[in-house]
């Protein structure tokens, strides 16, 4: 395990350091940038391709247009939308020109997520909604690894703007997330977990760290690691269906992969249990019939979202585990593409050869 020297809690026999945080230090570290910026300028495979789709699909455009909203209104499912699927959007267009920036220094993708995070923070108000906190939850860290990327990386974004930016994470995002919500299905703690780790490493708050980690380990709802993933790789949404246990398990990733860039492993945890979740939930929706408890739900069963290929780097590539089934997936949709709901380009970022 990596340590980070600083504030201590003792959470369910795991160490968790929140402190002297690593920048840029959610998904993507200077050496994960540097990486691939090598790899799309040498024409490598599968960078280049990925990278080639990214540039080519409209959602990576310096033409798309941010429409931030005031008052912002998720109703169940959705319904009604007021704004939500805008902010949606856009946050994930904001982390798709912060990547093109890093990766290619062109500083009109640069300016462009500078524009969307700054007309959402100069604009937003509030969010409203029954469905008001997974809506912070799934928007919050893509726009905080936009701003972090950009933050560090010399792209001209003002100080009074982030200082906005700053404040509308702080007293809009983070009072909807802070209590989380234990008594919903287990993808709405697991997002609001993931961005609450990417507002602490944002503002250097390691109590906000440490609260998030608290309830990651051992928080009494479905959000918990082993409450969410059973020791069979059953998880709590396998009997709903398989549209929200993938977004459940992409969102315990993408937080796992903030913690362990500071140094913090939630991989690991209970004997690599989201490894569990990912291989089970993969052969499933691959076609093969697994054990369940309960009845299984089929509905969107093969409808792969983009949240594979990072657990198979740690895990397969960096650890030597095997990891079968998710290796098949990610040979059917490689390279991984957009989404309004996971950070996109998956395979860009994560690939590594074994």
């Amino acid at each position: 395990m990596k340590f980070v020297v600083g504030l201590i809690v003792a959470i369910a026999g795991l160490r968790v350091f929140a402190a002297d945080f690593v920048h840029p230090g959610m998904l993507h570290g200077r050496d994960d940038i540097e990486f691939v910026r090598q790899k799309v300028l040498s024409g490598a495979q599968p960078w280049s391709n990925a990278w080639a789709r990214m540039r080519a699909d409209g959602h990576g455009s310096l033409k798309w247009q941010p429409r931030p909203v005031a008052d912002v209104f998720r109703g169940p499912f959705n319904f009604p939308d007021h704004g939500s699927s805008q902010l949606m959007w856009d946050s994930s267009v904001a982390y798709s020109h912060a990547l093109q920036w890093c990766i290619a220094s062109n500083r009109a993708n640069a300016e462009k997520a500078i524009e969307i995070l700054n007309g959402w923070s100069s604009t937003l108000k509030s969010i409203n909604g029954s469905d008001q906190k997974l809506l912070a939850g799934i928007t919050a860290y893509k726009l905080c690894n936009a701003a972090e990327l950009l933050r560090y990386s010399g792209s001209g974004w003002a100080d009074a703007d982030r200082a906005k930016f700053t404040n509308m994470m702080l007293n809009i995002f983070y009072p909807l997330i802070k209590d989380f919500r234990p008594k919903a299905n287990g993808n709405w703690d697991a997002a609001m977990i993931n961005s609450m780790l990417c507002i602490a490493v944002f503002n250097d708050d390691r109590e906000m760290f440490a609260r998030a980690a608290n309830h990651f380990l051992h928080g009494p709802g479905n959000g918990c690691i082993t409450n969410y993933v059973l020791e069979s790789g059953q998880c709590q949404e396998t009997t709903r269906d398989q549209g929200h246990t993938q977004p459940g398990l992409g969102m315990m990733a993408s937080a796992c992969e903030v913690a362990w860039k500071q140094g913090v492993d939630f991989y690991g945890v209970a004997g690599n249990r989201l490894a569990l979740g990912f291989e089970y939930t993969a052969k499933y929706n691959l076609g093969n019939d697994v054990p369940c408890k309960g009845t299984i739900g089929s509905k969107d069963r093969g409808n792969f979202r983009p949240i594979y290929e990072k657990v198979y780097r740690h895990y397969a590539v960096e650890k030597n585990l095997p990891m079968p089934w998710t290796k098949q997936v990610l040979e059917k949709i490689r390279p991984e593409g957009w989404s309004p709901d996971h950070e996109p380009w998956g395979t860009l970022m994560y690939f590594k050869a074994p």
